[in-house]
């Protein structure tokens, strides 16, 4: 594998930012390692870098394998619909160099802190416990994704003796014993300095104690499954540090489940424990959210940036959310208010998007030219019916009303979160739904109020898998749920996946364009078109394979190459 790909071990001089802006850098020619690092604000400064930049060229990746491959978006013609990805879709290897980009920024700057002369063993460790943490979320992502990967612990210890173009893959058990052994010591660190909570600065969106916990209790619910049944131990151990997060971590879910994916008051009560902070800014390009720009129709910003309108969530999604796009809107039960905040739909209008024109109205949008300034042409283009509403910010006034700071082409500053305190909820519920059954009723129903649907009065593993569809849609984690559901129970997602409704409606917008002309409801008509159902999954569809550029450098990546068996805790250590 090539070293740029593999390592991406890059001067310190790369990794500077500000503490009040993440990509606010000081200028690189005035910096290295030999004059920075020198103050515990500056190790919090070269940390930074890691909240956004090295994972720019994963967001397609991130989103096409959690939701297309999932059946939870719409993306004609693309191969994450029809399970046919190979080594050489540029969005695979786009996802695998980013996510090697990530270890290697992360291993450069904790070397480059420990090295360091000047800060308080509080600032320093702080700080590497942060870069573990990410270290451990891009070896999580490797080996859903992946499986068996290799583990380079140090970059600057593998260029040194050469071995970067013969490094072997090892086992899956081996990877995640690795990335369990790495948020052990960033929680150690944490503990130990006393950075249990980030008050001081901007609250909760940094890393700390309790967001590697979080971290782990995932970790450990995907784990324990691995071996071909459940292992106790894992949940036990899942269910002990989601717990301590829901008890003790002081973080509560935010009121209203819209905000949270809102440009401000989005981690208002820290249910943002990780997640992507973005800069609205484009030196270098890497540091911005261009999510929008795939996902929303054209016209929706004022960047000219927007050519998402054909992809949106699908039938199937809304179908679990209890709807439908043949269904009149004014019958439609929106109590699940997830529903609306992940796809729009006949009907829908949002106070949020555009607010400078009172709000933004779908179908209006679509048929109305002065409004929608042309927009998609006065034509429903996504033939689910239902278009992208996460990940969007909106439109200039959106952005400026929010943080004075305009968004530019392809540039925004809304956050992408990756793990939420809902989800630990849910992974605390799913330890424990065979153990502690009250217990888990009680978090699924506190996820349920929160998004306004009825309370269940029993819970069972099936409510929880489908309360984790509902409440995560379209943000990059359904797929690595059958992932983890497949190491033990792999014909029930192959089935599933089979079963689901992957394809369109035909004759859907003359029906839309009927009930915003004159309100008249009639999709008598419409078809479906089954071109994406019944897939092409197989067991071997739930492991991506390398880029096809890595195997030819390194044969020891290829699909079918054996993997090694190491003791991963005596063969690495963390000792400091």
């Amino acid at each position: 594998m090539k070293i740029k790909n593999l390592l991406y071990a890059l001067p310190a001089l790369m990794l500077l930012s500000s503490c009040s802006d993440f990509l606010d850098r000081p200028a690189v020619d005035n910096y290295n390692t030999n004059n920075f690092y020198k103050t515990d604000e500056q190790c919090e400064q070269g940390v930074n870098y890691l909240y956004n930049s090295p994972w720019y060229d994963f967001q397609r990746g991130f989103f096409k394998t959690g939701e297309v491959m999932s059946g939870n978006y719409y993306w004609g013609g693309s191969p994450y619909m029809s399970f046919s990805t190979n080594g050489t879709d540029q969005d695979l290897i786009n996802m695998s160099y980013s996510l090697w980009a990530v270890n290697g920024h992360a291993n450069t700057v904790i070397k480059n802190i420990l090295d360091a002369e000047g800060p308080s063993d509080r600032g320093r460790y702080k700080s590497i416990a942060e870069a573990l943490t990410w270290k451990a979320m891009a070896y999580f992502f490797m080996v859903r994704t992946f499986g068996e990967v290799p583990i380079v612990h140090d970059g600057s210890a593998l260029i040194a003796d050469g071995g970067y173009n013969s490094i072997p893959k090892v086992t899956r058990a081996n990877v995640y014993e690795y990335i369990i052994m790495t948020l052990e010591k960033a929680i150690e660190l944490f503990d130990k300095y006393d950075v249990k909570t980030t008050s001081g600065w901007k609250d909760y969106e940094r890393i700390d104690f309790y967001s590697a916990e979080a971290l782990l209790a995932k970790v450990y619910l995907t784990r324990a499954g691995l071996s071909g049944s459940l292992d106790a131990s894992d949940l036990a151990k899942a269910a002990q540090y989601a717990k301590d997060v829901i008890d003790n971590s002081g973080r509560t879910l935010t009121p209203s489940y819209e905000d949270i994916f809102r440009l401000v008051g989005f981690n208002q009560t820290g249910e943002n424990l990780i997640s992507w902070l973005w800069s609205a800014g484009r030196d270098p390009w890497t540091q911005q959210n261009t999510f929008e720009s795939d996902l929303a129709m054209v016209g929706f910003s004022d960047q000219g940036d927007c050519w998402g309108g054909w992809t949106g969530p699908t039938v199937d999604l809304m179908e679990a959310f209890g709807t439908s796009a043949l269904e009149n809107p004014e019958s439609r039960d929106n109590s699940d208010i997830r529903r609306k905040a992940t796809g729009m739909m006949a009907g829908d209008t949002y106070s949020y998007f555009w607010q400078d024109k009172g709000g933004f109205d779908f179908l209006r949008f679509i048929y109305d030219a002065d409004y929608g300034k042309g927009g998609p042409g006065g034509a429903m283009q996504c033939p689910t019916g239902a278009n992208s509403v996460k990940h969007l910010y909106g439109n200039n006034y959106d952005h400026e009303l929010a943080l004075n700071l305009s968004p530019l082409y392809m540039a925004y500053q809304l956050p992408t979160h990756l793990l939420r305190l809902s989800d630990v909820y849910l992974i605390y519920a799913e330890a424990v739904v065979n153990t502690n059954n009250a217990d888990a009723l009680k978090y699924v129903n506190l996820v349920r109020e929160r998004a306004g649907a009825a309370p269940l009065q029993s819970v069972s593993f099936q409510d929880i898998w489908k309360e984790r569809r509902l409440e995560l849609a379209c943000e990059g984690d359904r797929w690595y749920d059958f992932v983890r559901r497949s190491y033990y129970d792999m014909d029930a997602c192959i089935a599933e996946l089979k079963a689901q409704k992957r394809s369109s409606w035909v004759g859907l917008d003359s029906v839309y364009k009927a009930y915003y002309e004159d309100g008249t409801w009639d999709a008598s008509a419409v078809t479906y078109d089954t071109l994406y159902d019944n897939p092409n999954v197989t067991a071997s569809s739930f492991t991506l394979p390398f880029p096809t550029m890595d195997v030819v450098f390194n044969g020891k990546m290829a699909t079918n190459a054996p993997a090694e068996e190491i003791d991963v805790r005596a063969t690495y250590s963390y000792d400091f």
